[in-house]
């Protein structure tokens, strides 16, 4: 059942990409792999294989693969995605050898792409649990571990319909889990190699912050050097949900600047982003100068790859997604010692939970909530900071995973 499935998923994306441009590179990458992997694969090398579903799966195996390459250079990485959002933007990434897509997980796919490659070591990220890819690599005698794996009991591998395929769980040599129930429940369904290390998030928003840029532009707007200079609120990866809300509040308080990096970049939502800001001077980040840009009470990021860098000049964060399909990355925010807001769609979010638990976290549920939060922070300094500082421990406090799993791996 699981391999007609994937070849209808192979068939369904092959007719998909006529008509979908995001399809379309994703069923060209797929084509290409194999090829790709003849020309670039050296017959005597020893590659370690990575594989991340998408741009937030590589970022938490990223910590590895760069210790990794400084600790063992002997090793080769091979780096694979299965979607564009993560191939598209990191396919020059120099941390590995070779990058391509995974091709469907179908029999014939997974065997011409493990017989050129023959990795030594694989790391499948998260959530990656692709049935043939795994039992061919088990066969051969393959160390695979997944890694910042979290399992919760509605999953189909702990339902009773789901045995067959939860057989798939045995072909992983270790589990290196981020929590105590995802152990407990590996453990129901008699697998035991689980060890809880934690989340490798953690330590990779430790590095970007390490090696955060300066932003003179971001610097002139935030007047940086005033010594009496507005706090600065900064929302991050926002959606029109998120945007109403919190600019409803600033449309009517003057005593803060704010910065907006919307998730999405195109015409049309920043023009929605424009018609909801109310008698105040906006400047896009593109066309943003040293003259232009002082005065301005509101900056556009209009581009993309500066977020993680920009938290850096906040007092306050909002991060967005939490009125749609869930939050996105609080740890790049709160890694700056600020508060950080977010929506109510964080449930399933372990680091968004750990906040809120801690207190550097904090959920809106509408403009109402927001504001009595914002007012709390406006005029409570020592709060705003205090809870500013429990964030970042709360950081510091969980980072470590990376080398507890390399202590843990035969290299």
């Amino acid at each position: 059942m699981y391999n007609i499935i994937m070849y209808a998923i192979q068939l369904g994306i092959s007719i998909s990409s006529f008509f979908n441009e995001k399809l379309h590179k994703m069923w060209r990458g797929e084509q290409d792999a194999v090829r790709i992997l003849r020309e670039k694969v050296e017959p005597d090398a020893q590659y370690i294989w990575f594989h991340a579903a998408s741009l937030g799966e590589f970022e938490q195996g990223r910590p590895l693969i760069e210790q990794i390459r400084k600790d063992h250079p002997q090793y080769k990485i091979l780096l694979t995605f299965f979607s564009p959002s993560g191939y598209e933007v990191r396919k020059n990434y120099e941390g590995a050898d070779i990058i391509t897509y995974l091709p469907i997980d179908t029999m014939g796919n997974a065997r011409k792409f493990l017989r050129v490659v023959r990795p030594v070591m694989a790391f499948f990220i998260k959530y990656e649990f692709w049935y043939n890819y795994l039992h061919i690599l088990q066969h051969r005698s393959v160390p695979v571990y997944s890694v910042s794996s979290i399992f919760r009991p509605d999953q189909i591998f702990f339902k009773w319909y789901g045995r067959g395929y939860g057989r798939v769980l045995k072909c992983f040599s270790r589990f290196f889990v981020q929590n105590e129930e995802s152990k407990d429940l590996l453990s129901k369904i008699g697998i035991k190699d689980a060890m809880v290390v934690g989340d490798t998030r953690f330590d990779r928003v430790l590095q970007i912050k390490e090696a955060s840029k300066q932003l003179p532009l971001v610097e002139k707007f935030i007047n940086i050097d005033v010594a009496d200079r507005k706090k600065v609120f900064v929302a991050g990866s926002s959606w029109q949900p998120d945007e109403e809300i919190f600019l409803k509040y600033f449309n009517k308080h003057k005593e803060w600047k704010l910065i907006i990096a919307p998730h999405v970049i195109g015409e049309d939502h920043l023009k929605s982003i424009l018609s909801l800001i109310k008698e105040k001077k906006v400047v896009r980040y593109t066309q943003a100068t040293e003259e232009n840009v002082s005065d301005a009470d509101v900056l556009i990021i209009d581009c993309f790859g500066l977020l993680s860098s920009i938290y850096h000049y906040g007092d306050v964060a909002y991060v967005g997604g939490g009125f749609g399909v869930g939050i996105h990355n609080v740890l790049e925010a709160a890694v700056w010692d600020m508060p950080v807001l977010f929506g109510p769609n964080n449930k399933h979010f372990a680091e968004a939970q750990g906040l809120l638990h801690d207190g550097g976290g904090f959920e809106v549920f509408d403009s109402e909530s927001f504001s009595l939060l914002m007012n709390h922070f406006a005029e409570d300094e020592e709060f705003c900071a205090t809870c500013g500082s429990i964030a970042g421990a709360y950081v510091e406090s969980l980072a470590g995973a990376t080398n507890k799993i390399l202590s843990n791996v035969k290299l």
